[in-house]
């Protein structure tokens, strides 16, 4: 493929950057990939639901544990419990279903508690 991309908007860049990577490096590769195939024009077009504003990433790292407890126990409210699935509080926070059961143990959140 011989596409040139001339630009990226800066609010991309700021996506991108914000964004918490839980597949390492591939991930960020793939997703510039895919932009770049499907851009229209030599403006790098990314159109990610998870990288939109409205998205919620995963907590930053310093979120101290009660924020990140809080934060965790909130979407969990607003899922009624539901950890996984497309409308779980693992897709809305940005991360796979078992880093979150992984985090809520280590907070003592019990989801079945947080409905």
């Amino acid at each position: 493929m011989q596409k040139k991309i001339e630009t990226i908007p800066a609010a991309s860049l700021r996506k991108l950057a914000r964004w918490h990577w839980p597949g390492n490096v591939r991930e960020l590769e793939n997703l510039v990939e895919r932009a770049v195939v499907l851009s229209p024009t030599d403006r790098l077009a990314i159109s990610v639901p998870e990288l939109t504003d409205e998205g919620v990433s995963a907590p930053p790292a310093n979120l101290d544990k009660f924020d990140e407890q809080d934060k965790i126990l909130r979407i969990l409210n607003e899922t009624k419990g539901r950890v996984g699935g497309a409308d779980g509080a693992a897709a809305r926070l940005g991360l796979k279903r078992t880093t979150l059961i992984s985090r809520m143990k280590r907070l003592g959140i019990d989801a079945a508690k947080s409905r």
